[in-house]
């Protein structure tokens, strides 16, 4: 039992698979075919959680700590932790959008809350939010996080300021996160 639960690529299967034959059963229980906007809702979810869950431990846990970790520990995360959680991190970050929009177009609403057409603000104003808080991670914090943990060559002074670039860019799509997720699960016309 460790060694499967040791392993999380196969969890991850096994998980799927779950998750497949939920789909598979509960459809045809009361005689539906599985709804491809359900299954996209779910992975919008499902990549949704691993992406703030990723945000909300770098702002809650990582980066408040490492001022306190010893010098000689910090490669541990630095080297190790931070660039596994980022690569999960960022592209958990699309996979959120890419689903999202994908939900909004089967259910029909996508150009109206991207227009902020009425009754979609609400869920236009989380749309956007999270678009914003998308282009941050790509465009502002992994590069400045590739350049503080050391993965492309850089002086130590370059190091401190991409640090902090992508402290203040990961802290806004922190603050943005919660009207963000607010709008998400407020919002019931889809």
């Amino acid at each position: 039992m460790a060694k499967f639960f040791g392993n999380l690529h196969l969890v991850l299967l096994a998980g799927l698979a779950l998750a497949i034959v939920v789909i598979a059963t509960a459809g045809s229980a009361d005689g539906r075919v599985p709804d491809p906007n359900q299954i996209f809702r779910w992975l919008h979810v499902f990549f949704g959680i691993t992406w703030i869950g990723l945000l909300y431990y770098f702002n809650f846990v990582q980066i408040p700590t490492m001022p306190k970790v010893p010098a000689d520990l910090k490669p541990g995360v630095t080297k190790y932790i931070a660039p596994k959680a980022l690569f999960f991190f960022r592209w958990a970050a699309l996979a959120t959008v890419v689903t999202g929009l994908i939900v909004a177009h089967l259910s029909g609403y996508l150009v109206q809350a991207l227009t902020f057409e009425p009754p979609f603000t609400l869920i236009a104003i989380g749309m956007w939010l999270a678009l914003i808080m998308a282009f941050n991670v790509w465009v502002f914090i992994w590069p400045a996080q590739k350049i503080a943990l050391g993965l492309v060559d850089a002086t130590p002074e370059a190091k401190a300021a991409a640090a902090t670039r992508a402290m203040v860019f990961s802290r806004t799509n922190t603050l943005l996160s919660i009207a963000m997720l607010y709008a998400m699960v407020a919002f019931n016309g889809g």
